[in-house]
């Protein structure tokens, strides 16, 4: 099986299972490879391992002693920040490579969402609970210990964020007006936390319009979540804009059969309509 293969296989297979049982670090890994299909999975593979490795040493009896949610952030800071020397990439924020979390290893530095799996994958390895959050602009984590929760910051070496904090930040990434709502601290999935990935990817492949590139991201994230309408429909569009239109018309039925959006169906089934007199 070729590097390219296996890749697919091990997203195909992330895509069928439930969302609890996804390994975040190993699909990230295996969407890198679609890109870069001459890399070798075992050496990244065996980086994340050290990470985790790294971890377990530090939860000795004395951590324990006067483990708090505080203690736990800072070993994740440690670790990550310090040992390994990963931070947010501010000066060069819209490379490509910071979406791929290959070149994110290689170069230590990375979008908010790269760096935010490395933290989910070290803490979830020691049972600690860790989830993405539905921040608009900024991946952000939620890191909790019983009753006790903080906000962190993976770009931003895990620093703890306060809630003037986010309000500062989503005014700078989603206008003045932005106010914080109870849906900007809404967990997400895992299936999410990689669509995110992504989607930085697809969006950086369309503003440079190379629709094809775009249409390649897009069957990576179907790999993951072959049930989510909404990636068979902008599929179907892209699809339809590069003049593809018995792939676009697939798509598109495709949509149909898995949403339960009655606007968007009828606009979509008038298009089909559309793109079959096209095709005749």
């Amino acid at each position: 099986m070729t590097r390219h293969a296996e890749a697919r296989a091990i997203l195909s297979h992330t895509g069928e299972l439930p969302d609890e049982a996804i390994d975040l670090a190993e699909a990230a890994l295996a969407l890198a490879a679609l890109d870069t299909p001459d890399a070798d999975l075992s050496g990244y593979r065996r980086h994340i391992r050290a990470i985790l490795d790294d971890v377990a040493d530090r939860v000795d009896d004395r951590f324990r002693e006067t483990e708090s949610l505080e203690s736990r952030i800072d070993l994740l800071r440690h670790v990550i920040g310090e040992r390994h020397g990963y931070s947010g990439d501010h000066d060069t924020y819209d490379d490509l490579q910071n979406a791929n979390l290959m070149r994110v290893i290689d170069r230590r530095r990375g979008l908010p969402v790269a760096l935010g799996i490395l933290y989910m994958h070290a803490a979830r390895s020691q049972g600690w609970p860790i989830v993405g959050l539905n921040f608009p602009g900024h991946f952000l984590i939620r890191v909790d210990l019983g009753p006790a929760r903080a906000i962190i910051d993976p770009f931003n070496d895990g620093q703890i964020r306060s809630a003037a904090d986010l309000r500062e930040l989503l005014k700078a990434t989603a206008g003045g007006e932005a106010e914080l709502s109870p849906e900007h601290y809404r967990p997400v999935s895992n299936r999410d936390v990689l669509l995110r990935l992504q989607n930085n990817i697809k969006l950086r492949h369309l503003s440079a319009h190379d629709v094809a590139k775009a249409l390649e991201v897009l069957e990576a994230m179907r790999l993951l979540a072959p049930q989510e309408p909404a990636l068979w429909r902008e599929t179907g569009l892209l699809e339809a804009h590069a003049g593809k239109l018995t792939d676009a018309i697939a798509a598109l039925e495709t949509f149909m059969a898995l949403s339960g959006d009655q606007h968007q169906r009828h606009q979509t089934a008038s298009l089909i309509q559309t793109l079959k007199k096209r095709l005749n």
